[in-house]
C-alpha cells in the first residue's frame, strides 16, 4: 500500500498532544517541530486523520522538501515534484504560503514562481499549455524556513477547528483545537464531570462531550480531498462508518457551563444542540464569584477574560483574585485555567502544580494546572 508523508500544523504548545493523538491513531514515523507534527501513512490514514484529529489545524500531503536560496533554484526544484499524481488537467491549484528567516522572503514572488513551475510540470504531463482550473480544489501550500522549502497539498479545506457545530460565537471564543488540547491535558473520561464558569459559546463543554463519547470531531463536516479523483470514495465512506461505530452510547459524563452573559448562554445552548450533545450539558447564568466547589469528583476548565480583548487589565487582575477565592483547593476537584495575565499565580493566591506555555491566537498564555490535593499529575 502506497505510503505518503503528511504534515499537520498545530497551535504552538500542543505539539506533544498532537503527537500523542497520531500515535494512538496508529500513525508511523511521527516527528514534531515547532507548530507542526509530521507522520507517514496511507490514504486511509489521510481520511482518518481528518476525521479524528482534535488538535491539528489541517492535514497536508508533503510533495517534497528542499533547500533554495534563489528563484531559479526554487523553480527547478518545484518542477521536479509529482503534482500529476494528484492534480488533474481540469483541477484548480492555487498557491499560498509563508517565508521566515530565508533569502527568498517575498511571499508573492514565491507564490508566482511555484505556480509557474507547477503549470510547466503539469503542462508537460498532460500536453496542454492552458489550464481552465474549473475542477476540484488542490490548494498548494508552501513554507520556507531558514531557506528550507516544503511544498504540500491541503487535504482538509476549511481548517479542522471548524467542526460544524459553532454557527454563532461570542466575543473572543477559544478555538476548538486549542480547547481540545487543553482537555487532553486535563484528561476527559466517559464518567468525567466538567465545569466551565466562563463557558461563552460552549466550546469546552462540546469538545469535552465529544471526547467522552468518542465522537470524531470531523464526523459532521466535509473535506477538500473528498472531491479528489485520485482518492477512492470508499475510503471516506468506510472511515466514517468506522467512526460512527466507535461512538459510546451510554456514558456518565456531565458538563456544567455558566456565564454572566445571557446572550452567551443562548449561543451555547444552540451550539450544544447543533453538536448533538445537549443532553450531556447544562448551562445557567451565574457570576464566577458565586461559583461553589463541586462535591463530586470533577474538573474545572476555563478560559477567563484576559484583559486583552474583553476586560481592561485591572478588571482581569481582579477576576484572577476572585477565581483564587472561589476555586478552593480540594481533594476532589482539579482546575485548568488558561490566562495571559503575567502575575496570575500571585493574584490567584497560590502557585500552580504545573504550567504549560500555550498561544491563544497570537496571545501568549500559560495553562495553569491545579491538581486535586494528593494528586501529583
Amino acid at each position: 500500500m502506497e505510503q505518503f508523508r503528511f504534515a499537520c500544523p498545530c497551535n504552538f504548545g500542543l505539539e506533544s498532544v498532537l503527537s500523542g493523538e497520531l500515535k494512538r491513531m496508529g500513525a508511523k514515523e511521527v516527528t514534531a517541530a515547532d507548530g507542526r507534527v509530521d507522520f507517514s501513512g496511507t490514504v486511509e490514514d489521510l481520511a482518518r486523520a481528518n476525521l479524528w484529529l482534535r488538535t491539528a489545524e489541517r492535514v497536508l500531503v508533503v510533495l517534497g522538501s528542499f533547500r533554495a536560496v534563489s528563484f531559479a533554484q526554487l523553480f527547478n526544484e518545484v518542477e521536479k515534484l509529482p503534482f500529476e499524481a494528484f492534480i488533474g488537467k481540469n483541477d484548480r491549484f492555487p498557491v499560498k504560503g509563508w517565508s521566515l528567516n530565508s533569502q527568498l522572503h517575498s511571499v508573492p514572488d514565491c507564490q508566482s514562481i511555484i505556480k509557474k513551475a507547477a503549470v510547466k510540470r503539469l503542462g508537460k504531463k498532460y500536453g496542454i499549455t492552458w489550464f481552465e482550473e474549473t475542477g476540484a480544489l488542490y490548494q498548494i501550500q508552501f513554507s520556507i524556513l531558514k531557506d528550507q522549502v516544503t511544498v504540500m497539498l491541503d487535504t482538509s479545506g476549511a481548517g479542522l477547528h471548524k467542526r460544524g457545530y459553532r454557527r454563532v460565537q461570542t466575543q473572543a471564543p477559544i478555538k476548538e483545537t486549542l480547547a481540545a488540547g487543553i482537555l487532553d491535558i486535563a484528561r476527559i473520561y466517559p464518567d468525567t464531570h466538567l465545569y466551565d464558569p466562563f463557558c461563552g459559546s460552549g466550546t469546552f463543554l462540546i469538545e469535552a462531550a465529544y471526547k467522552a463519547k468518542n465522537i470524531a470531531p470531523g464526523l459532521y463536516r466535509r473535506f477538500a480531498a473528498e472531491s479528489w479523483a485520485c482518492l477512492p470514495k470508499k475510503v471516506w465512506q468506510s472511515q466514517r462508518e468506522d467512526a460512527l461505530s466507535q461512538i459510546r452510547k451510554e456514558i456518565d459524563f456531565r458538563a456544567f457551563g455558566s456565564d454572566i452573559s445571557p446572550e452567551a448562554l443562548e449561543i451555547a445552548a444552540g451550539n450544544l444542540k447543533k453538536a448533538n450533545v445537549a443532553s450531556l450539558a447544562e448551562v445557567k447564568q451565574m457570576d464566577v464569584k458565586d461559583f461553589t466547589v463541586p462535591e463530586e469528583k470533577s474538573i474545572v476548565v476555563c478560559n477567563p477574560p484576559y484583559g486583552e480583548r474583553l476586560l481592561d487589565p485591572r478588571e482581569a487582575e481582579e477576576l484572577c483574585r476572585t477565581m483564587g477565592r472561589v476555586f478552593r483547593p480540594s481533594d476532589r476537584v482539579g482546575y485548568f485555567i488558561i490566562s495571559s495575565v503575567e502575575n496570575f499565580e500571585e493574584l490567584f493566591g497560590r502557585p500552580a502544580d504545573k504550567r504549560r506555555k500555550l498561544y491563544n491566537g497570537m496571545v501568549k498564555c500559560q495553562l495553569y494546572l491545579y491538581f486535586p490535593q494528593g494528586r501529583k499529575g
